[in-house]
């Protein structure tokens, strides 16, 4: 449905704004080593990792655990039934954590995992209808500033924004800007915190590029909020996606949970959209805003890979969230579960459904969230009553 409203700015004509704006909101896209290995035009193999040499093994992991991968596979293979399932009308946008230099760089950051995709494999975002990507996260500098760079230029030329990474301090700091109608705009602010793996000196600087970092203190929330404030216009939707805490466990830290709640009290976010946890995480409904403390990974190369399978890591989900538009507040909150096997999602059958269910609902019931498998298999979030 759609409402009146006139511009400030301009009184005398009236634009257009919808009343409610579904977002698909994803977790990580990892779609570096093993995942680009099976993609058209592979990157070099090489890695440097403790134990893995090459990212062809972990394509042999996973053709080993869950049988034959044909290669190459199509762009658009990998999403499997996601692609019309999270495309126009369940969602007007598609947001993730790209977890991965978009790069052809080959110098290595200094650390053990590294994530790369060559820039001809992007294809397999369009493929899915990716509006905007999330950089400020601990792998999109893995092979330098050049790889960073590179990833910006590959992300523009095939028309998806990015938030939380940039040439310069501005440029990282900056929302991502993604229309909705004439006067109605979703913008997405990106953050990465060190408690995600993110290393200091990755930060973005008046003359350096890098992500955008956030130390949480009243000071950092205020300066945030004046930011907005100065993009902000009536019809916008702003949502704060973080890269923060560990890869594996479900409890929530109580200075996250203080951030999440400040980000929407204090800086003034509609929705926080979190990440880094390689499995999903309890949600929140505070104050009517939606909080997803981890999202889990969306895609990755992890078949094969032992000692978490408890946390179902395996199990993919997209939320697709409903929120009016005037005042960011929660309508709806559906999950979208895939299964990542054989380096694709997949459907997931009743009892990882149920499963996921299961999980979801134990670790959001202290948040005052419940989490419910309907007659139909639908899952869906909302507020204890």
């Amino acid at each position: 449905m759609l409402v009146a409203y006139r511009h400030p700015m301009h009184v005398e004509e009236a634009a257009w704004i919808p009343d409610e704006v579904t977002l698909a909101l994803m977790g990580d896209a990892m779609l570096g080593r093993g995942i680009d290995q099976i993609l058209p035009h592979p990157s070099d193999p090489q890695l440097y990792e403790r134990f893995v040499g090459s990212a062809k093994d972990y394509v042999a992991l996973a053709r080993r655990v869950n049988g034959a991968i044909g290669e190459p596979v199509g762009v658009d293979e990998i999403w499997g039934e996601a692609i019309a399932e999270l495309g126009k009308p369940a969602a007007a946008l598609r947001i993730v954590n790209l977890e991965t230099s978009i790069t052809t760089s080959a110098t290595p950051a200094a650390k053990d995992v590294l994530y790369r995709m060559h820039p001809a494999n992007a294809r397999c975002l369009q493929a899915l209808g990716v509006d905007c990507c999330v950089l400020a996260n601990n792998h999109v500098l893995d092979w330098g500033r050049a790889g960073l760079r590179e990833t910006l230029r590959t992300l523009d030329a095939a028309g998806i924004a990015h938030a939380g990474a940039g040439a310069d301090a501005r440029e990282a700091a900056a929302p991502a800007i993604l229309p909705l109608a004439p006067a109605a705009r979703v913008l997405v602010y990106g953050f990465g915190l060190a408690n995600s793996g993110i290393p200091d000196h990755w930060r973005a600087r008046h003359d350096r590029a890098g992500i955008q970092g956030l130390e949480p203190s009243p000071a950092a929330l205020a300066s945030i909020a004046r930011r907005m404030r100065a993009h902000r216009r009536p019809g916008d939707l702003v949502v704060a996606s973080l890269h923060w805490g560990g890869n594996w466990g479900y409890r929530i830290e109580p200075a996250q949970r203080e951030l999440a709640h400040a980000l929407i009290d204090v800086a003034g976010f509609d929705l926080v959209h979190g990440h880094s946890s390689h499995h999903a995480k309890g949600i929140e409904i505070h104050r009517g805003r939606l909080i997803l403390y981890g999202c889990g990974d969306f895609i990755n190369d992890y078949e094969g890979l032992s000692g978490y399978g408890a946390y179902r890591g395996d199990l993919a989900v997209a939320y697709l969230a409903r929120c009016r538009v005037a005042d960011g507040a929660l309508q709806s909150l559906t999950l979208r579960p895939y299964r990542i096997r054989r380096m694709r999602l997949q459907r997931v059958d009743a009892a990882d459904r149920a499963a996921l269910q299961s999980i979801l609902d134990r670790e959001s019931a202290p948040l005052g969230t419940r989490v419910i498998l309907h007659a139909d298999g639908e899952l869906a979030a909302h507020a204890a009553r």
